[in-house]
């Protein structure tokens, strides 16, 4: 299983929401690069960067600051947060970011997710934010008629290479990963799943190794390892292991 830490960009800084609330932000590190090479000399092999700012304005904001984090570490960057053309998706790709995940976008336009997905293999992905088993879009603003296994399902055959799951009310409170919700994802689908939000501890990661096999491909952590209820090394360790 992969670990990815999570940086979430709102106005540069590093935040942590809780359950996408904008208002509820927790400012961890004001330099991002720095946040990220803190990440890379602790031994992970991924980023996860999120444009908060960009989720909800449709369009990148944070763009000086993810650029930073490209030039800062030489670990792959999975992003996402405001891409939701042909053009955005092609810029972020070209200048370096490895894997793109595409959340609004899958829902409203799931044919440019396919043409995405089709033209760069490997690299593009599906974010699946849900809020009650409904999906929501447009920076959590917005809440969908459709499931998230409905969503997955579209992309069965579409050649992305995974969908980033989050369960939003447990996304930022230390609640816990939803490991039901997760596993039922990754049961409807071959695609393989990241599970997101509230990953709390080194329990939780024993969880998904044990319930998902390899159906859960991956983890991301934001505040535990921010506050440090998760030590970088044992879930390292944990991981590979598992």
């Amino acid at each position: 299983m992969i670990l990815y830490p999570a940086i979430d960009l709102k106005g540069g800084r590093c935040v942590r929401l809780e359950r996408g609330a904008m208002a509820s932000a927790t400012v961890f590190n004001d330099d991002a690069a720095a946040q990220a090479r803190t990440f890379e000399q602790a031994g992970f092999e991924w980023l996860h960067v999120v444009d908060l700012d960009g989720a909800f304005a449709g369009r990148p904001v944070n763009r000086d600051a993810v650029l930073a984090i490209l030039n800062a570490v030489r670990l792959p960057v999975q992003f996402g947060g405001g891409i939701r053309d042909r053009a955005g998706i092609e810029a972020w790709l070209e200048a370096g970011v490895a894997r793109i995940i595409l959340g609004t976008a899958a829902l409203r336009d799931p044919a440019l997710v396919r043409a995405a997905a089709r033209d760069h293999p490997g690299r593009i992905a599906v974010g699946i934010d849900a809020r009650d088993g409904k999906v929501a879009v447009q920076g959590w603003a917005e809440t969908s008629d459709m499931d998230a296994a409905s969503l997955a399902r579209r992309f069965e055959d579409a050649g992305v290479c995974a969908i980033v799951f989050t369960d939003i009310a447990r996304d930022g409170m230390m609640a816990g990963v939803n490991v039901a919700a997760t596993m039922a994802l990754a049961e409807a689908v071959s695609i393989p799943v990241v599970a997101s939000g509230g990953v709390s501890g080194l329990d939780d990661i024993r969880a998904l190794l044990a319930n998902g096999g390899k159906r859960i491909a991956g983890a991301v952590i934001g505040r535990a390892l921010y506050d440090g209820r998760i030590d970088a090394g044992a879930a390292l360790a944990l991981a590979r292991g598992g």
